[in-house]
Order: structure tokens, then C-alpha cells, then sequence
């Protein structure tokens, strides 16, 4: 009688790795609005508590990339060789079409200036952190999410900084080049460091992959807690009109980014995709450049902290919207 093979013990570790990196995926994408909102009214509420976290934002920034870091692997960026048009799409939509509609809603709305940096800051930004989960919950193409949060992410030293001084310099003086070596060192070296990890001890990392949408959850409610505290009394004064900025903000940026993949001649799988990565901006990250080099205006970090908690509120919406809907091909 013929008998039944069974795998592996590497690769039956690895499937239960993966099985459980989903259901702490969907447990996460759950529970991170939740959190977020917690933590945002935690910041309203008790400001003089939290504002000292400020001083460790470029540290959870740094752990919130190197947890990127360590869910990469080499051949996640075969897909640029394999499949460039998308990737190529997904790109140019989040640092053309996104920065030039930040500068469209500060011109609509009248934005005091350093708001108005703070927005185009957000839309300088590459693809956020969480993008990959809401787009396993959507039924697209995670691969190709992946590759596009990757890319963007290492385009940032130099597109973010570059981007904002050309964008943002009218409002208030932009220092590109200071701006540039903190995100090497908040962003590119600890993704990098996370790759390498990765390629080192992938054992190791695949034991703790579950865990690793946690350290996305944790770090973002930490920069919140630290920017939304030092604005609260901002928010109070002007915290409406960012809400309804940033919501046009991130609502545009998915419809954009969806008939961006749709005119490449993208499927569903890809549109839904690109929709996510370009509606999706690494807020946590604009908020923290914010903090950084424009102290003295604290509300400049406003719009990124508000877009930290809208576009995962918005992106879990999002996520059960797409999932109940057929995929045409």
C-alpha cells in the first residue's frame, strides 16, 4: 500500500510559522484601531504623562523598521525584475501622485503653514508599515505589497527629504540634507539590519514571525502616545480640520492608487494592491521627522498623528469591504 509522505520537519515549522503569522496578522489588523484610539485619547487626556515619551520616538521608529526588516527575505525583490510595471505603478503613484495631492488639500483648505508641512510631510512619506496585513485581508496581492512598501521605504532617504524641501519650503524652511541622515538612521539601517537578520538566522526569525505585526501595533501606538501628547492642545483647536484633511487625504489616495494599477492594465489582486500602498503612508514615520526637525512648531506633527489613527481605522473598513467583494478575475 502506498504510504503518505509527510514533510519535512523544516517545512512543517515553517507552514506553522506562516499559520500563525496570519491569525496574528487578523488578530492584529483588529485590534490595532482599537489600541491606536486608546492611545489617542490616553495623549488627549493626559498629555503632562506622556510627553516625555517624545524623547524615545526615533528609537520605537527604528524597532517599528527593523520588525520590517526581519518579515523580508532576498527574493521579495525578484518581483521588481518579474513584475516591474506594478511595482513601477505603485512607486511613482506614492511619491508623485500622493505629494502633489497634499499640496492640492493645503491650497482647498487654506492650511496654516506648519499644518500644511505636517500634510505634505505625510504624503512625502513611503508605503505604510501595515499595508502588507490589510492587503492579505483584502485578498491582494501580498507579494507584490511587499515589494512596493520595500521599495518605497528604501527610496526615502532621498525622495522624502527631497520631496518635502521642494514641496514645503514655501511654507517654512526645510533642512533636506539633516532630514535625509534621519531617515537612513530611523529607517534604511534598521531595515537593512532586519534583512540581514533575516538572511542570517532565518530559523530563529520564522519562530517569532507571529509576533512581529505586535511590534508594528506597540511602536505605532507609541510615537501616538509621544505626538499626540506634546499637540493636544492643538488638536483641540484645530483638530477637525485635519481630521477632514487627512481623511480626503488617505479616502483619495486609495481610489487613485486603484485606477493607477487599473490604467496599467493591473488585475483586481494588483488594483486592490496598489490601492492600499498608495492610500497607505508610513505616518508614524512623517510625525517623527516632524517632532525632529520642527520642534518649535509642534503642530506640524499633528496630521501625521491623526493620519496614524485614521488610515488603520480606514484600512480595516477597507479590508472587509474587499474581502466580501468577488474578485472579477
Amino acid at each position: 500500500m502506498p504510504t503518505t509522505q509527510t514533510p519535512p520537519i523544516d517545512q512543517e515549522a515553517a507552514q506553522a510559522a506562516m499559520g500563525g503569522e496570519d491569525r496574528s496578522a487578523r488578530i492584529a489588523v483588529t485590534v490595532f484601531p482599537v489600541m491606536i484610539l486608546a492611545a489617542f485619547a490616553l495623549a488627549m487626556i493626559l498629555p503632562d504623562v506622556f510627553q516625555p515619551l517624545g524623547a524615545g520616538t526615533n528609537w520605537a521608529l527604528g524597532i517599528i523598521m527593523f520588525g520590517m526588516g526581519l518579515t523580508l527575505t532576498v527574493p521579495d525583490f525578484a518581483l521588481v525584475v518579474r513584475r516591474p510595471l506594478p511595482v513601477l505603478v505603485g512607486v511613482l503613484a506614492q511619491f508623485v501622485v500622493i505629494p502633489l495631492l497634499a499640496i492640492l488639500l493645503t491650497w482647498t483648505f487654506h492650511l496654516p503653514d506648519a499644518i500644511a508641512v505636517g500634510v505634505i510631510l505625510v504624503g512625502c512619506a513611503p508605503g505604510g508599515t501595515s499595508s502588507n496585513v490589510i492587503s492579505y485581508l483584502s485578498k491582494g496581492d501580498v507579494a507584490l505589497s511587499v515589494t512596493m512598501t520595500s521599495i518605497s521605504t528604501l527610496l526615502a532617504p532621498l525622495l522624502t527629504p527631497v520631496l518635502t524641501g521642494w514641496l514645503a519650503g514655501a511654507y517654512m524652511p526645510v533642512d533636506a540634507g539633516a532630514m535625509a541622515m534621519s531617515i537612513v538612521k530611523m529607517v534604511l539601517v534598521p531595515v537593512v539590519g532586519g534583512l540581514a537578520v533575516r538572511a542570517l538566522f532565518s530559523r530563529v526569525v520564522e519562530r517569532i514571525l507571529p509576533l512581529l505585526p505586535w511590534v508594528s501595533v506597540l511602536g505605532i501606538c507609541y510615537v501616538v502616545l509621544a505626538v499626540v501628547s506634546k499637540s493636544a492642545d492643538k488638536i483641540l483647536s484645530a483638530g477637525l480640520l485635519v481630521l477632514a484633511v487627512v481623511a480626503c487625504h488617505n479616502l483619495l489616495g486609495y481610489l487613485l492608487g486603484f485606477l493607477a494599477g487599473k490604467a496599467a492594465g493591473g488585475s483586481e489582486r494588483v488594483n486592490r494592491t496598489t490601492s492600499i500602498e498608495v492610500g497607505m503612508q508610513n505616518s508614524g514615520l512623517a510625525a517623527t521627522l516632524a517632532a525632529t526637525h520642527f520642534a518649535s512648531t509642534p503642530e506640524t506633527a499633528l496630521p501625521g498623528a491623526v493620519f496614524s489613527t485614521w488610515h488603520n481605522l480606514s484600512g480595516a473598513v477597507l479590508a472587509m469591504y474587499y474581502r466580501h467583494r468577488p474578485l472579477a478575475d
